[in-house]
């Protein structure tokens, strides 16, 4: 019991950030104006960098110990090749949800994953929920901002869908531990889809939104995302 209530604490936290990063998009204004605009652009960086460090020293090395050299190509294009289609189909109905989804479809499969090794290997299982923390905010931050601008919603009724979408997480955390931590080739796979998505992500709405014209700073925050990834990894080793 305390197992199960540890692993719905640390998806709860993970999931918490969501409404964390919109309540930072609230503040509307800080002075000097040159200070606001690299704030908002550091934050999308160091999401980034942040899913990049998710990627490249859990997800993709755990996905591919367990996974032939086909099956880990074959997964990695596909979770890139869905991630495009989805953004395609979003462009083509101009939803102003791309950055939300973008957001659920990392938060979800990686929550699937900490609930499907938390038994086996707990430290890792809560540095992944670490990641997606560290993620969640900032892509929240940009999610609630697209959702603000669209003008369709406002801002209590933005927060308050968040807040209900921290859930998700230990929903899928529960039911991964209930039902897949036996089953690693399905696990790895899910990994492995889930980075790929993670990295059209990253290049198609993340990194170029992060760029500034002669602003040096934000990029910076890619690079504190990640150190915070590899310092996490560190403590687990």
């Amino acid at each position: 019991m305390y197992d199960l209530l540890l692993l719905v604490g640390i998806t709860l936290v993970a999931g918490l950030a969501i409404p964390m990063g919109a309540f930072l998009a609230r503040i509307e204004h800080i002075h000097p104006q040159w200070l606001e605009l690299e704030f908002r652009h550091g934050v999308m960086a160091f999401g980034g960098g942040a899913l990049l460090s998710a990627v490249a020293l859990v997800l993709v090395p755990d996905g591919i110990d367990i996974t032939s050299k086909s099956l880990a190509a074959m997964y990695l294009m596909i979770g890139g090749g869905v991630f495009m289609l989805i953004d395609m189909a979003m462009a083509r109905w101009a939803l102003p949800a791309s950055q939300l989804l973008a957001m659920l479809l990392d938060f979800i499969p990686e929550s699937i994953v900490v609930g499907a090794i938390f038994a086996t290997r707990p430290e890792e299982a809560m540095l992944i929920a670490a990641l997606i923390a560290l993620q969640n905010v900032p892509e929240a931050f940009n999610a609630y901002r697209e959702f603000l601008q669209s003008q369709r919603f406002g801002a209590r009724r933005i927060i308050t869908v968040f807040s209900v979408m921290a859930l998700l997480g230990p929903v899928a955390g529960i039911s991964s531990h209930a039902w897949l931590r036996e089953q690693e080739s399905i696990v790895a796979a899910i990994m492995l889809v889930a980075s790929g998505g993670i990295l059209y992500s990253i290049f198609q709405d993340i990194a170029p939104e992060a760029r500034l014209e002669k602003h040096w700073a934000p990029p910076m925050g890619a690079v504190l995302g990640f150190v915070f990834g590899v310092l996490g990894l560190m403590v687990v080793d």
